[in-house]
């Protein structure tokens, strides 16, 4: 009776959870693309085809158990071996079966799959180039009305949920800055390549995934049958970083993507126009930079993570001067390490614009526990100047 109570109790327990589990499922998530469609298709018909072989070889092994058991009298033939003409048949048979059904039943949906996913010329309406870098995405629009919009998509999540200080949000470590925007019903050929090692772009409901190669550029497309925001990750381990490397997709219609990317190339304008800046405002717009770029390896406080990521804080780079006697960047100096980069450290002068650089460049020699003594502002100008 004990038993029974215990077992019901346990029966209870599990049905009192189906409610909570109510948005679970077995299955691919919805497919808002035609790759995605196409290739949860072709699942399902594979699935079909082995849940029957599956199904037929179980029940000749159980019909085989039961006929020629022990209890029902059955002797096994253990003077005579079976014939070689026995032993070829029965092998070749099932061999041609499998054939059949990997080559033609199988293989013909397969190879329009694949196709499909290989084919980036037929009717593409814009190029995107996705760069993967440790640990952040970059985004630059080849042509169409986006053309020359090109922006950096970083974590947006913030410290204190990274750190159990806060709650987590809906969407925790699936939240950046800036995502990438796409006109819904348009084909997007996208050429996908790293910075540093290899990367993955990967969004579920879209059904594609490409592998970023540095040094190479490979080749992917998108479209997007409807509205809304996609949610992905980088799906190839990329070191420390990597749970850090969020993919956030915004599909909208034309007419908003065309309003979206004026905005967008406006801004970029204004921000590329170089201007002198105050210090405040240069350390302002460089606590911004360097929390959404630097921090996630020189970390917040600047004390690095040695010998990988060295501190900041007190490094003869960080305070030493930038400029030679005869006014031109020093090798190695700290303007020169953001621009072009150093061992693990990216070259930042194609994803930063001069004002960022400046920004963040000012931000370090001025924070941090740093206080440079020579060279404590940059502006963009010096910048700019410094890239020709």
């Amino acid at each position: 009776m004990q038993g029974m109570k215990k077992l019901g109790v346990g029966a209870f327990a599990l049905f009192s959870t189906l409610s909570a589990r109510a948005d679970y499922t077995w299955n691919f998530p919805e497919p808002v693309t035609p790759m995605a469609l196409d290739t949860l298709h072709v699942h399902n018909k594979f699935m079909l085809i082995t849940a029957v072989i599956f199904v037929v070889v179980l029940a000749i092994m159980i019909y085989s158990i039961i006929t020629h058991r022990k209890s029902k009298g059955y002797k096994p033939v253990a003077d005579k071996a079976p014939s070689t003409t026995v032993e070829i048949f029965w092998t070749l048979i099932p061999f041609v079966i499998l054939l059949l059904i990997d080559f033609v039943i199988m293989g013909i949906p397969a190879y329009h799959s694949v196709v499909m996913m290989e084919d980036t010329r037929d009717q593409s309406t814009m190029v995107i180039k996705i760069t993967g870098s440790q640990w952040r995405w970059q985004y630059e629009y080849l042509d169409g009305d986006a053309k020359g919009i090109k922006f950096v998509s970083n974590l947006a999540t913030s410290d204190g949920q990274l750190h159990n200080t806060e709650d987590k949000g809906e969407h925790y470590l699936l939240e950046v800055d800036n995502p990438l925007v796409l006109p819904v019903g348009e084909k997007v050929r996208i050429l996908m390549t790293a910075s540093d090692v290899l990367h993955n772009w990967w969004v579920p409901q879209f059904g594609s995934s490409r592998v970023a190669v540095p040094g190479f550029i490979r080749e992917t497309w998108v479209q997007v049958e409807r509205e809304g925001i996609y949610r992905g990750q980088c799906k190839e381990l990329c070191g420390k970083g990597h749970g850090y490397m969020p993919v956030v997709v915004n599909a909208i219609s034309k007419e908003q993507f065309a309003e979206w990317a004026g905005k967008k190339q406006a801004e970029q304008q204004a921000a590329n126009d170089v201007k002198e800046m105050s210090k405040d405002d240069l350390l302002a717009q460089g606590k911004t930079v360097y929390e959404k770029n630097c921090a996630v390896c020189h970390q917040v406080s600047g004390a690095g993570l040695p010998p990988a990521f060295p501190a900041l804080t007190g490094s003869k780079i960080a305070t030493g001067p930038i400029f030679g006697a005869d006014g031109k960047y020093a090798k190695d100096s700290h303007l020169d390490r953001v621009l072009n980069g150093k061992g693990v450290m990216p070259a930042w002068k194609t994803t930063l614009n001069d004002t960022e650089i400046a920004a963040v460049i000012t931000y370090e020699r001025n924070a941090l526990g740093n206080t440079a003594a020579v060279d404590a502002v940059l502006q963009p100008a010096q910048v700019k100047a410094a890239r020709e």
